[in-house]
């Protein structure tokens, strides 16, 4: 028996612990906030609850193994999709379904159209699924991959994801339709790799799911799972440092200053975080510069119903390109990240008594933004007034596309990514982590005895990856320790 020290309950963190006490190893979590779940985050006030954080389940099965006993509820429409012409598109985990209602909508051609993207798309799942996406993978072992010529045609390396629409869809709203699922990974999908067509055919062939109380139950299953195994987490406990001892990990130091021992340490903190402060590693840092986009929200205790909101619908802007110049910001034009003017507005309202009083609704209101920070691709969301006006903003947009909530709001809190920063240790409020896009750190650190679980690492963000990434982990140390003995 091991004894492994866990920085972070979050998803990542809380799941590999799961793993490794079940194969018998004594497990400490330290979690620097005073509850779990990480950026699974939950909001109540006055009867209503709100998920802070992911907002839809997908690939359920990944969970199956870690005997949580969920028991999610599919979800159809998956989203939503509202276009600035008034067309309305709701997506379907049934393919054929789908491609009904895309005729319907556009007609016939742009069905036929997504159904040979849905072809590609498929081609591009098979050949990541199981060499990628549940391997331990570095730039390095990519190239030594035993994909068939045909896996990497589909998967077409150097191709962007934009590119990869513009072949396959002529109808100008199934791109943008397909252009949000790079912001999936935090990326724009001018420079997001072709690849990441994977991210709608998982969620379209799969399904999305709710949790009932919402996703923030996840967390809290999660640990009631952990500690039913012996795992012990313990809150308010930030992490000082990594530390080392004849060319390993010894364990940590805590803010307290307490040294606490251990053969392994798991690093559920952002790579950068974990490069930059725990254990530095400057060469690794720079690798980490470019963070991930953020998150405005708004979360809206709202009286009466809306039926024309499906659980989760997006607002499309008429420019939508705008929306990515502004976030990443063009410093070889000397143009600094700003909040988007006309950003497309994603609404999550769940149908859900357990999350809201009678005769209202819980509305989780997000809109892509910049992180914070001072830099040129960041913004000082701290900055007086900033926070407010841009509410006041994303309030009229919404009812200019047809939905003025502004006369039936109870409340309205604000969630910038400066907030997501200082809770959980988030760098710039980045939601999915440093370095953005296809290639992450890998989940072996740099250190013996070190390794890293969680969005910013392999194989990525959102809460399925998140959970692929644990299983990875667990699946190294167990060998890792294998070969030690």
């Amino acid at each position: 028996m091991s004894h492994v020290v866990v920085i972070g309950a979050g998803v990542g963190g809380l799941a590999t612990a799961i793993r490794l006490a079940a194969a018998g190893h004594r497990v400490v979590v330290h979690e620097q906030a005073g509850v779990v779940g990480g950026k699974l985050g939950v909001y109540e006030r006055a009867g209503y609850r709100f998920d802070t954080g992911p907002s839809l389940l997908t690939l359920p099965r990944v969970f199956d193994d870690l005997g949580l006993g969920l028991t999610p509820e599919r979800l159809d429409p998956v989203v939503r999709h509202v276009f600035p012409d008034g067309s309305v598109l709701d997506s379907s985990s049934d393919p054929d379904v789908f491609r009904e209602r895309i005729a319907d909508a556009f007609g016939r051609a742009a069905a036929d159209d997504w159904a040979a993207f849905w072809a590609r798309a498929e081609q591009i799942w098979a050949a990541s699924w199981g060499p990628v996406l549940q391997r331990p993978v570095t730039a390095a072992t990519l190239l030594r991959l035993s994909w068939r010529v045909k896996d990497l045609r589909a998967i077409a390396p150097g191709a962007s994801l934009r590119g990869l629409g513009r072949r396959y869809l002529r109808d100008p709203r199934l791109r943008v339709l397909l252009d949000r699922y790079a912001t999936y990974t935090g990326a724009d999908p001018r420079r997001a790799p072709a690849a990441l067509a994977a991210i709608p055919y998982a969620e379209l062939a799969f399904g999305g799911w709710y949790l009932p109380g919402g996703l923030g139950t996840l967390g809290a299953a999660l640990a009631r799972r952990a500690r039913s195994l012996g795992v012990e987490i313990v809150l308010d406990s930030p992490v000082a440092a990594i530390e080392q001892s004849g060319g390993r990990v010894s364990g940590v130091r805590l803010d307290n200053g307490l040294h606490a021992a251990a053969d392994v340490v798991v690093s559920n903190v952002d790579a950068l975080v974990t490069y930059r402060d725990l254990v530095p590693s400057a060469g690794r840092v720079a690798g980490l510069a470019d963070r991930s986009l953020a998150g405005f929200v708004l979360l809206l205790g709202v009286r009466g119903a809306t039926p024309e909101l499906a659980h989760h619908t997006v607002f499309f802007p008429r420019n939508y390109d705008a929306e990515f110049d502004a976030i990443f910001g063009d410093p070889g034009r000397g143009r600094r990240a700003r909040p988007a003017d006309n950003p497309a507005i994603f609404v999550t309202r769940a149908d859900d008594p357990a999350v809201r009083p009678d005769g209202r609704e819980a509305w989780f209101v997000l809109v892509n933004a910049p992180p914070h920070g001072s830099g040129w691709n960041a913004v000082d969301w701290r900055r007086p007034g900033l926070a407010p006006a841009y509410q006041d903003r994303i309030l009229a947009l919404l009812a200019r596309r047809g939905l003025d909530v502004r006369d039936r709001l109870e409340f309205a809190e604000v969630r910038t990514p400066a907030d997501l920063a200082a809770a959980t240790g988030a760098p710039g409020g980045s939601i999915y982590g440093t370095a953005g896009g296809l290639m992450r750190p890998p989940n072996r650190g740099p250190v013996p005895g070190l390794y890293l679980v969680g969005g910013s690492t392999h194989p990525g963000g959102g809460l399925p990856m998140v959970t692929l990434s644990a299983r990875i982990v667990a699946t190294q140390i167990e060998a890792d320790l294998r070969q030690r003995s």
